[in-house]
């Protein structure tokens, strides 16, 4: 598994899919995609969005990372840095974005590799 992160509108997509040669068909959009997509695909834009699709299913989002490196290790997820900036005032929103903290922590430990990408320049913060 890698996980490609950075803000919002930064070259994310356009990194992930030139760096791990992926092709558009093997890209699915966790805005969208059915819950069983992020088993299947290449890479996974807006895994952030996922994550708060699912929010109201902890033990799916608990299980996740796990299920990940058994059925899909090669995925490439692709995620919006969430934690920095102002600390939302709904309630909703502040779950979310611990949440969504707290499971990319996890993945970014059982990953291989973590690129953060800024202005479309991808920097390697984990390989091993």
């Amino acid at each position: 598994m890698k996980l490609v992160i950075g803000g919002a509108f930064q070259g994310k997509k356009a990194y992930a899919r030139e760096t791990f040669q992926i092709e558009e068909r093997d890209v699915a959009d966790g805005l969208v995609c059915e819950q069983k997509a992020v088993f299947e695909a290449g890479l996974v834009l807006h895994f952030h969005e996922y994550i708060r699709r699912f929010l109201g299913e902890p033990e799916f989002l608990e299980a996740l990372p796990q299920a990940l490196l058994e059925r899909n290790p090669r995925v490439v997820l692709v995620i919006n840095e969430l934690g920095s900036g102002v600390v939302p005032v709904d309630a909703f929103d502040r779950e979310y974005r611990e949440r969504a903290g707290r499971l990319c922590c996890a993945l970014a430990r059982e990953a291989k590799q973590v690129h953060r990408v800024m202005c479309g320049i991808g920097t390697v913060i984990k390989d091993v």
